[in-house]
């Protein structure tokens, strides 16, 4: 059964590159960060890609998310993060792609220890994807409960997209 509204985000571990302006055209070197630790006491939006540089994932869903971050941010938000099932070097390179700095966080959940955590996976073997992909959603995190959650119903950005993030803040 898949993560519901009112819930607690399962404490799991993410990997991600620090964003280093004095270093911005490298890949610093991945660290772990522990949901509860990074998300406890924090509102938080997260929002989930089946995969950096996919189609929708970069012409739609996170362009909306690095064009708006401070305007969500500016609604009592903490931290903006985007994960996806790539690893935390993919992570980086989509961000920078993106030009989102420091703007939104970019997480790796390669071994889909948090999706599978929370039911949002999804078997991208037809694809030629991988076994693990993370489904599309996005999530607003209150001090490590779920307040909002929109979990796409199909293909396209619609629940999960900024726009629709913003009007639940």
């Amino acid at each position: 059964m898949a993560i519901q509204v009112g819930d607690t985000i399962p404490n799991t571990v993410f990997t991600y590159a620090p964003y280093n302006p004095e270093h911005a055209d490298v890949c610093s070197a991945p660290q772990p960060m522990n949901t509860h630790d990074a998300f406890k006491g924090k509102r938080v939006v997260l929002f989930a890609v089946p995969g950096a540089f996919t189609p929708t994932c970069s012409e739609t869903h996170m362009p909306e998310y690095a064009t708006r971050a401070a305007e969500i941010k500016a609604k009592n938000v903490d931290i903006v993060a985007c994960v996806a099932s790539n690893d935390p070097f993919v992570m980086d390179a989509w961000g920078k792609a993106h030009g989102v700095k420091d703007s939104v966080l970019m997480l790796s959940d390669a071994n889909g220890e948090f999706g599978s955590a929370i039911g949002l996976v999804n078997d991208g073997t037809k694809m030629r994807m991988g076994p693990i992909r993370l489904a599309r959603f996005a999530m607003i995190i209150n001090d490590l409960k779920v307040e909002y959650l929109g979990v796409e119903p199909a293909r396209g950005v619609t629940v999960s997209g900024a726009a629709s993030v913003i009007a639940k803040l």
